[in-house]
């Protein structure tokens, strides 16, 4: 399974999927249509399937655009989104499986950002190889999502699924908000030398305009603040020792930077 990564809009990411073998596409959260469609044409693919992670414009906005193109596609996307994601066939739990490119991706409930979002993990098919985190607006590189629809308690339990992954995964999020999320990180885990060399990397990939997606679980375990709620610097920048209670302040926190 080959992921290409689709710049689009300001700055959000597309993710398309590519099976070589049987010359077919999934695409992962479609803003826009346009984009897709040359990709899809570039490889000489057919477009089986949306895989959408939640119903926000900025990822399902070319929905319906690539249905109407694709009369046999597949729209999935959470249970509880029923009736926001445009064209949406598939409904998946906590728990269900998507199968594509001879690849099974396990689908985790991670509410928080909304009430319904969910992410799509494929794990590694052979040991030393690295499995793909489709993640949405929960987990960004350096951060994570506002609270649209959820609570800090919902969010903090969305981020440890992930954080549980193995280091390996690559973590494929839908905005490169990479720069602006390090910034805060090193304004509560400034002593944190991982996140002090990490930040000066991002900053020069970002100077040339370079994407910093994917990222992977073992980079955001040790840099991202969002999943530190157990770390004493994090702890001692929020006044706090409750894992949720710290998560809700360092959120705050972000909102306010």
């Amino acid at each position: 399974m080959q992921v290409y990564r689709i710049p689009v809009l300001s700055d959000n990411y597309i993710f398309l999927l590519h099976d070589p073998n049987r010359h077919t596409a999934a695409v992962v959260d479609p803003a826009r249509a346009e984009p897709v469609l040359q990709q899809v044409r570039s490889l000489g693919a057919e477009l089986t399937a949306i895989f959408n992670t939640h119903h926000h414009s900025d990822h399902v906005g070319g929905n319906q655009q690539l249905i109407d193109r694709f009369r046999e596609i597949k729209v999935y996307g959470g249970a509880l989104d029923r009736g926001r994601i445009p064209g949406q066939q598939v409904f998946l739990e906590a728990g269900s499986r998507v199968d594509f490119a001879d690849r099974t991706a396990e689908i985790f409930f991670v509410p928080g950002h909304t009430k319904a979002h969910i992410a799509y993990y494929f794990p590694a098919n052979n040991p030393g190889e690295s499995g793909e985190l489709f993640c949405g607006d929960t987990l960004f590189a350096g951060g994570c999502g506002r609270l649209k629809e959820g609570t800090p308690a919902q969010m903090r339990a969305s981020l440890e699924q992930l954080r549980n992954l193995p280091d390996n995964t690559r973590v494929w999020c839908a905005h490169e908000y990479t720069l602006q999320n390090l910034q805060f990180a090193i304004s509560v885990d400034g002593d944190n030398p991982e996140l002090q060399q990490r930040l000066g990397e991002v900053k020069e990939a970002r100077s040339h305009n370079e994407p910093t997606i994917p990222s992977s679980i073992g980079i955001e375990k040790s840099t991202n603040p969002f999943l530190r709620w157990d770390c004493p610097n994090i702890q001692w920048a929020t006044n706090s020792r409750d894992p949720v209670q710290t998560f809700a302040r360092l959120r705050g926190m972000k909102d306010r930077f």
